[in-house]
């Protein structure tokens, strides 16, 4: 009986079954942590693989300080010691094991009442030594009590070094981690805010975004407690070796000749997993990216009710990811079989042999072979527990290749460098000298062709030409956001490459058509152009650009949040703030891209006038829409094919009927005769000579505009109409703060994964095996040692013999269950991501455009929720119930087996479990709160880094690159502090809780994840709620509608609005930029409902219709399009997102939209891929592309907001020709710049504050001699 008790001291493996913590590393945490980031290491070229690999495991620490260095090694000293420390434990426990023998055999001989003990000796009655059959004395009178008395107090010396070295280890290596992570974080960063323009056309934001939070996190799981892991698992590999040899070298040497297997596969694992995961992580960026772009683009997706394709399209990655990470877990399952049940073979032979050693030879003591057994196989196992730290290397060295390319790559253009001239004086000649240009992403299309120019100091030069023309582009190698292929571009006869990048662009001040503003305040986009300004400046600026009225007509004026991209301010407001952050800056030379476009006729004037004193003694290029901001120019030059073809003054170029003639021309004859004298001089001065925008970095929307959160302007102070008082303060961020987020019950989480409920039971089937390895292993293990107390050495023999078989046995069934748990918990868990993910951004994309507009949820959060919320969820099941299982089999039986043996050294056992549990669940309840915490805090700066890149031309032409990565750095403090509270708190309790933080992450990730699928959105898209009727003719009346949007309650946008139109009818808006024209659309599409009021479609009420069947007759063209990245083709076929448009039709609809002829000189064609939002083209490709997309619709009701604003002359014509006839027998709600637009319309409905205040068509309203006849005879565009 005393024999078996040795079980109660034996140690057992480091986790109770192998697939628990280390299979958990392998295939979902290290997974997991992986999402959305693309790295080098998916080519499929071999080359490109090792490449992809080539940065070295030691270059992870280039950004270690000396403090670092301390740290990691006194780190690394803890964790040596804390490996040597179980090796030390083997050598105590093999002398314990010879005691308990020794003690053994004296109770079994002195049984015999022949024999006594005397003077620790054992005797015959008769007096004579008693001597077994080998001859030898047997020595009597062990003193078990104070021998084991002295081995625990050795355990408790080891254990308390233990417990300072691993809290130690774990410590300094994280908070080093964190400093180095948090550095580099800051370099790259910083480094992405220096590259040129063309870099960002070639890598797409939310990939650098994704770099920036996954690839770097990858960087940190490589230099983080994974190294003291690693240095502990070595040590304690390196130390059972030399206890073994210590102990006897044969047996020694016979393992050893074995666990070379065990190497080989940790080794074989490490590569496959790391190239499975370059392959799962490629799937998981473009998930990403999709994500991304449809949750950014929003408005367009709705209203063209591309939900489901979407959906589908993100769901298609996923499904991809999904397979290389079934893959990658039944690879991982195979290995660790693989290597367990070589361990079990292992045991089988060495106990064999090491029999043989004892009983045969006599070179062992069974004390000696427990030591050298368990040495070597404390080595071999440490061995392979390294194999999850290599693979977390592998991957933090795949992740460091494009990170450290970007830090370590020389900008062709650094913004931050201090090289290059300064002029000390400044006088303003511009001159191009035979300029080549094509843009960095589509080398074969050259947009500029030997183009030589000069813009003279202190002149007013005007370009004029086509669309694609190459007018915009100009102005971006001036900015020097390219440099040309050949040629050069001077200034003051000097190259703009000799000087200072910075200095250059501080001359320049910009005003764009469509004009980027961050998510501050208005007084801090202002300035943005130029530091250290007073309020006094930003004042006076305001009045200049003629902004002060409707900035001091809001709640918080200049302290009002603008919204992500400006999305809280009409058009109108978003061009003001934009033009006196310009003109802010004083600068030396003047670009203006369209920069009145978006006003209405008042504020156009006196901003027009503003900007006509401002021009002053300053170099002008300036690219208008209007011919009354050209003609005084006092040069226009015309553009054709990416060349100056014409140069002269209005009246010269008139005379010479080239191209600016041709324009001019063109946009004359469709003057209407009947109205000419009325409006001659107004249609003259709406002439529109467009331009290329290759610079837009615009949030997606149906239109910018429609975006706005306001609407109430002003006509002019002539026509008794108050002036724009619009717009309404950002909802209070505390309130999205202060909300507390209770973790989700696992009940719920585990609900999820119930369709998977074979592949859980077969993976529980296989952890549960798994679990009873280790209690059988220890009964088997006890037997052996009870029989060397056996005196009959045949008997001895036989029973290891068969022991041996049995280990065997076990190994088989290791290899089986090891597999089986790996394969069925890595399909479940990766099933179970996929539907998470899927329903999620199903769940988004059905909330109502309302929940969008709160800042909480602007794309780049959504985008980051996606990505992290469902991988974290997966760890609260999948390889965590094998965890569980396997450990809870594991107790149960161990705890059955213990009782047998010995129910009272069990219960002082079981008294310690308490404490286990406590430091556990504390752990757990202290990391719940600092992983709120750190996500919230790694959002923000995720906002920033987002905002930053999206944004980078305007940030780059104000100069502004150094504020926010000053910004993004003070983001990044709160998490670093965060990190270091968690390892303090956290670390000390052990790694018994090894799985406490993933799991406290899972659960806070769930519960918002549970939140967004519970949230019912507002305004349902379901195909099954709601009326849907066949004869569907377009009747629209607007019945008393009043309306405030839900981020801004105080603000009414629509007020009381009352108007009809009839099927086939088309009815016009105008009224001055933010009166509500553009809401009403909003409000027909059902993006939101009237809050008092109705609108009536066909004569039902449009909150009863179903919103798929509505938005389906609805076609729309807006100002600003969005525009997928994917080819031309795509992006009309997504104009019917019901049935699959076939070629034919994008080609007719492409000749009616007048695009057909410009895709066909493309190398590409209709295969051409459009950009990131369409960047690869210009504003007016981009339109047509729009038009194409709702002519394949076939609407029933079309909405044309500012249709044709973007396009040239020529064009105008053309595609306003194929829109009237695309309006024939359609209902059609028209919102213009141009009189030529909507003077035709049925009804014209004059807008402003919210209401209609008067309507009629064109002769009814000039006749009345209202509101609408003095817009009209004002001479500027209508809206």
């Amino acid at each position: 009986m005393h024999g078996r008790r040795v079980l109660s001291f034996l140690p057992t493996k480091k986790n109770p079954a192998p697939a628990g913590d280390d299979e958990g590393r392998i295939s979902p945490a290290s997974k997991e942590s992986l999402i959305y980031f693309s790295i080098d290491l998916v080519s499929g070229a071999d080359k490109e693989k090792k490449k992809a690999l080539s940065v070295g495991y030691f270059q992870l620490f280039r950004y270690a300080t000396g403090k670092d260095t301390v740290m990691m090694v006194v780190g690394g000293l803890c964790a040596f010691i804390q490996g040597v420390a179980l090796p030390l434990m083997l050598i105590v426990f093999g002398q314990m094991t010879n005691i308990f023998v020794e003690y053994q055999l004296e109770i079994d001989t002195l049984q015999d009442p022949s024999k006594e003990c005397s003077n620790n000796t054992i005797y015959w009655k008769n007096g004579s030594i008693y001597e077994p059959a080998e001859n030898s004395t047997v020595y009597c009178g062990v003193d078990i009590e104070s021998k084991l008395t002295i081995f625990a107090y050795y355990y408790a010396g080891i254990g308390v070094v233990v417990l300072f070295t691993s809290y130690f280890q774990i410590f300094f290596w994280v908070s080093s981690a964190t400093r180095q992570i948090d550095r580099m974080r800051k370099a790259y960063f910083r480094k992405v805010m220096r590259m040129e323009i063309g870099w960002f056309d070639c890598n797409s934001v939310g990939e650098l975004n994704t770099r920036m939070t996954d690839g770097i996190n990858k960087i940190n799981n490589a230099i983080a407690d994974q190294v003291s892991t690693f240095i502990e698992r070595i040590s304690a590999f390196v130390g059972g070796f030399m206890v073994g040899f210590i102990g006897g070298w044969k047996l020694t040497m016979v393992v050893i000749a074995v666990s070379p297997l065990i190497g080989v596969a940790a080794g074989l694992m490490a590569v496959a997993v790391s190239r499975l995961t370059g392959q799962e992580l490629s799937s998981y960026a473009k998930a990403g990216a999709v994500a991304d772009e449809v949750l950014t683009s929003i408005r367009t997706v709705a209203a063209f009710g591309g939900e489901k394709k979407e959906t589908e399209r993100y769901d298609k990655n996923l499904e991809e990811a999904q397979t290389w990470g079934v893959k990658k877990g039944a690879v991982v399952g195979i290995f660790l079989g693989f290597m367990w049940s070589i361990i079990f073979f292992c045991y089988a032979l060495a106990f064999w042999y090491g029999a043989q050693l004892v009983i045969d030879t006599k070179e062992l003591t069974p004390g000696t072979l427990i030591q050298v057994f368990f040495g070597v196989l404390t080595a071999a196992i440490n061995l392979g527990q390294a194999s999850p730290c290599l693979e977390a290397f592998s991957s933090g060295r795949a992740s460091a290749k494009n990170i450290f390319d970007t830090i370590d790559r020389k900008p062709e253009m650094d913004c931050f460098s201090e090289e290059g001239h300064k002029l000390d004086k400044v006088k303003g000649d511009i001159e191009f000298h035979n300029v080549t240009f094509s843009y960095p992403s589509r080398p074969e299309v050259e947009i500029l062709n030997d183009l030589s120019m000069q813009v003279k100091a202190g002149e007013t030069t005007a370009f004029v030409g086509p669309s694609g023309s190459g007018k915009s582009t100009t102005i971006q190698l001036f900015q020097r956001f390219y440099d040309p292929k050949r040629g050069m571009v001077t200034l003051d006869g000097h190259d703009i490459r000799t000087l200072n990048t910075q200095w250059l662009r501080s001359l320049i001040g910009i005003v764009e058509q469509e004009p980027a503003l961050f998510a501050t305040t208005i007084a801090e986009n202002i300035k943005f152009g130029r530091p250290g300004v007073t309020m006094e400046d930003i004042i006076q600026a305001t009045k200049e650009a003629n902004a002060y009225n409707f900035i001091m007509a809001l709640p918080q004026k200049f302290d009002t949040m603008v919204g992500e991209g400006g999305g809280q301010m009409s058009g109108g407001q978003k061009q003001r703030i934009a033009i006196a952050r310009a003109l802010i800056r004083n600068p030396r030379i003047l670009l203006l891209d369209m920069a009145t476009s978006a006003l209405d006729n008042v504020s156009e004037a006196v901003v027009q006038e503003a900007l006509d004193k401002v021009r002053m003694g300053r170099t002008t290029i300036s690219i208008a829409h209007r011919l009354s901001t050209i003609k005084n120019a006092d040069i226009i030059i015309g553009f054709e094919h990416g060349q100056a073809v014409e140069r002269g003054t209005h009246t010269e170029l008139i005379e010479r009927q080239g191209v600016y003639f041709t324009l001019v021309t063109l946009q004359s004859q469709g003057t209407s005769n009947k109205s000419k004298d009325a409006i001659s001089e107004a249609h003259e001065d709406a002439i529109h000579l467009n331009s290329l925008s290759c610079t837009s970095s615009q949030r997606g929307s149906v239109r910018l505009r429609s975006e706005s959160k306001l609407s109430i302007h002003a006509l002019s102070e002539s026509l008794n109409i108050p002036s724009d008082s619009e717009f309404i303060p950002e909802k209070e961020s505390e309130d999205v703060a202060d909300e507390h987020v209770e973790p989700a019950p696992v009940a719920r989480i585990l609900k999820y994964n119930k369709p998977e409920w074979p592949y859980m039971l077969m993976g529980s089937i296989g952890a549960a095996i798994n679990g009873f390895v280790t209690p059988v292993y220890a009964i088997l293990f006890s037997h052996i040692l009870g029989t060397f107390s056996i005196a009959d050495l045949n008997q001895q023999r036989e029973q290891i013999n068969g022991i041996c078989v049995l280990f065997c046995i076990v190994a088989v069934a290791s290899f089986f269950s090891q597999f089986l748990q790996g394969y069925s918990f890595a399909k479940s868990g990766e099933l179970l991501t996929r539907r998470l993910r899927k329903v999620g951004f199903q769940a988004m994309l059905s909330q109502e455009i309302g929940f969008f507009d709160d800042p909480s949820n602007n794309p780049g959060v959504l985008t980051t929720r996606l990505a992290s919320d469902a991988s974290m969820v997966q760890r609260a099941t999948g390889s965590q119930i094998g965890m569980i299982v396997s450990s809870l089999t594991c107790i149960g039986a161990s705890f059955i087996i213990a009782f047998i043996y010995s129910w009272k050294l069990t219960l002082v056992i079981m008294c310690f479990l308490p404490l286990l549990g406590l430091s556990g669940a504390f752990q757990a309840k202290m990391l719940t709160g600092f992983a709120n915490e750190d996500r919230e805090s790694m959002e923000e700066a995720g906002q920033v880094s987002s905002e930053a890149l999206s944004n980078i031309r305007t940030i780059a032409g104000l100069n502004k690159e150094t504020f926010f990565v000053e910004s993004y750095e003070q983001k990044l403090e709160l998490p670093f502090r965060v990190i270091l509270v968690v390892v303090m708190s956290g670390t000390a309790m052990g790694k018994a809780s090894s799985f406490t933080p993933d799991y406290a992450k899972a659960k806070i990730a769930a519960a918002q994840f549970f939140k967004l699928l519970d949230r019912i959105p507002k305004i349902s898209t379901s195909h099954a709620v709601g009326e849907k009727w066949d004869n569907f003719k377009g009747e629209i009346q607007f019945l008393n509608c009043n309306f405030t949007y839900p981020t801004r309650p105080d603000v009414q946008v629509l007020n009381g609005l009352v108007v009809s139109v009839k099927p086939g009818q088309t009815l016009a808006f105008v009224g001055s930029s933010g009166c509500g024209k553009s809401t009403s659309v909003q409000l027909l599409e059902r993006f939101y409902d009237p809050d008092q009021g109705r609108v009536l479609i066909d004569g039902r009420p449009s909150q009863n219709v179903n919103v798929p069947f509505l938005r389906s007759q609805i076609g729309i063209v807006s100002q600003e399009p969005v525009l997928f990245g994917c080819s031309i083709a795509e992006n009309i076929q997504y104009g019917n997102n019901t049935c699959c448009v076939s070629m034919e039709e994008i080609v007719e609809a492409s000749k009616k939209a007048y695009l057909h002829d410009f895709v066909m000189t493309l190398p590409q064609k209709y295969e051409t891929q459009v950009g990131t939002q369409g960047s690869q083209l210009s504003r007016g490709q981009k339109q047509r592309i729009a038009i194409a997309r709702a002519i394949v619709r076939n609407p029933k009701i079309l909405l044309l907001d500012e249709a044709t604003s973007a396009l040239d002359t020529e064009s105008e014509q053309i595609v306003q020709s194929a829109l009237d006839e695309v309006r024939k027998g359609r209902t059609c709600i028209v919102i213009a710049h141009r009189l030529s637009s909507i003077q035709y319309a049925d009804i014209i409905a004059v807008m402003s504050n919210g209401a209609v205040i008067e309507q009629g068509t064109h002769d009814t309203l000039m006749a009345k001699k209202g509101a609408y006849f003095n817009l009209v005879t004002t001479g500027a565009p209508i809206s």
